[in-house]
């Protein structure tokens, strides 16, 4: 058995002690077993679960893995903290608002010969999938991605990292990337953002990413993919799995954790992590020079 501390009690935390009370039977997620939470808040226990410092997280034997589900400007001490003291870390996305914090992170974690997982889950979603299946084997001439949200709070950082998951779907779904523009238009007034992006796969041929945010826009995902043989406008609708989507993720964490991966799976998802930290990274550099 693992034993697990949940750092952060908002929704994603809150979903992890729930998770970590009820894993899938059969799963490697049975393996887990939450043994307290970190919050900034004094706070009742959560779901039976009762609050714990993070120096008695870091020195206590029977925690060996934390969940860092705080907001995204805090990540990286707390990754670095829980690696210093040898435990295991599923961090929410971006695990860290650069590309060499997180280079150094990977390797610090491989020296303490600990697992460093960084969540996403959407890469899980139904939708995702098929939209994957859809774009197998099809040769892409040119495409957009189109995001729109809410306002983030403050915490978040720059929009290429706090969006990092469209970016993630577009590596999953065309291979390795490289960006030639980057604009950024803001309206601190209304709260509005947007973020254009021009990218080339290795093929050269031209995707954009759109990341655009404001008080009274919907969250939805738009894509205008144009291929040799079609054209796909609309992802796919598909039903929702039968097993929720942190599930998904603890379960991925957990086979980890037991060895059930390869190595080769391991590297190439580090691989694909640290280049869409590069990709955000370089984004941002455009957007403020």
């Amino acid at each position: 058995m693992f034993g697990a501390v949940v750092v952060g009690i908002g929704t994603a935390g809150w979903v992890r002690i729930r998770d970590m009370l009820a894993p899938l039977p059969g799963s490697a997620a049975e393996k887990l077993n939450v043994k307290g939470f970190i919050s900034r808040r004094t706070l009742d226990t959560q779901q039976g679960v009762s609050q714990i410092s993070e120096e008695e997280a870091m020195s206590r034997e029977d925690i060996h893995a934390a969940f860092i589900c705080t907001e995204n400007a805090s990540h990286e001490d707390y990754v670095r903290s829980f690696l210093q003291a040898g435990k295991h870390v599923c961090v929410e996305y971006p695990m860290t608002l650069s590309y060499k914090a997180a280079a150094e992170l990977w390797d610090f974690a491989q020296e303490k010969g600990v697992i460093l997982h960084e969540e996403h889950i959407e890469l899980l979603t139904e939708d995702f999938k098929k939209l994957k299946k859809e774009v197998e084997g099809k040769v892409l001439q040119e495409g957009t991605l189109h995001f729109t949200g809410g306002v983030l709070k403050p915490g978040f950082g720059f929009q290429a990292f706090s969006g990092i998951a469209r970016l993630t779907w577009l590596v999953e779904l065309f291979g390795e990337l490289s960006v030639t523009a980057a604009t950024m238009e803001e309206d601190s007034g209304t709260n509005y953002s947007k973020l254009t992006a021009k990218l080339l796969t290795s093929e050269n041929r031209p995707l954009t990413w759109i990341e655009e945010r404001g008080p009274d826009l919907p969250r939805a995902k738009n894509i205008n993919f144009h291929f040799d043989s079609c054209t796909l406008t609309q992802i796919p609708p598909a039903p929702r799995a039968a097993v929720g989507l942190f599930m998904q993720d603890l379960i991925q964490f957990s086979a980890k954790l037991a060895g059930q991966v390869s190595p080769e799976e391991l590297q190439r998802e580090k691989t694909r992590i640290l280049h869409c930290l590069q990709l955000a990274e370089r984004i941002q550099q455009l957007c403020q020079s």
